[in-house]
């Protein structure tokens, strides 16, 4: 292996005038640890399982031809594709030295994919307005640690907008309260 060059210090506050040379060196100290192969084999089984569940699930919803396809065939597809790569990083990935060590922060996928799934459950009992705002605070304010205001303000700009555009201006059938 060769030797790392020496990298000069970084002073604080002067980001913009890094080199490519400081700028990777930080970044390398800043990075989270390495997961290790228990940690990639997991992850690849996961992906593995949610594929397979994912292809029992559309051959459910029939697949039929490409001439005439049925509800079931898009989402058949992805999933192989799913299958194929959770396999691929079952056997190759677990050499990866790239992927990092579960964390706290780990948990954030779960958790915006857990307030998703509460937000279109809710929909159809009391409109997208509400759930809508929920998921913008939880997801700007916890997963993205933005600031009470922002958040506050971020948020109510989207439902607005989404308002706007779906309810007035497309008319959709969409679950509303107003």
């Amino acid at each position: 292996m060769k030797p790392t060059p020496a990298v000069p210090a970084v002073p604080d506050g002067d980001l913009d005038d890094l080199t490519p040379e400081q700028l990777a060196a930080q970044w390398e100290e800043e990075k989270p640890p390495a997961a290790g192969a228990l940690a990639n084999a997991a992850s690849s089984l996961v992906v593995l399982g949610v594929g397979v569940g994912a292809v029992i699930l559309s051959l459910a919803m029939g697949l039929g031809t490409p001439a005439a396809p049925q509800p079931g065939l898009w989402p058949f597809m992805i999933s192989c594709v799913m299958v194929a790569l959770g396999l691929f990083q079952l056997v190759i990935g677990r050499h990866n030295r790239d992927a990092e060590k579960f964390t706290r922060m780990s948990t954030a996928p779960l958790t915006g994919l857990v307030t998703l799934a509460l937000m279109v459950a809710l929909m159809p009992t009391i409109g997208f307005e509400l759930p809508a705002l929920a998921l913008c605070i939880v997801w700007m304010r916890f997963l993205g640690s933005e600031t009470w205001r922002s958040t506050l303000v971020v948020s109510a700009v989207v439902v607005g907008a989404f308002y706007g555009l779906f309810v007035l201006a497309l008319n959709t059938s969409i679950p509303h309260l107003f």
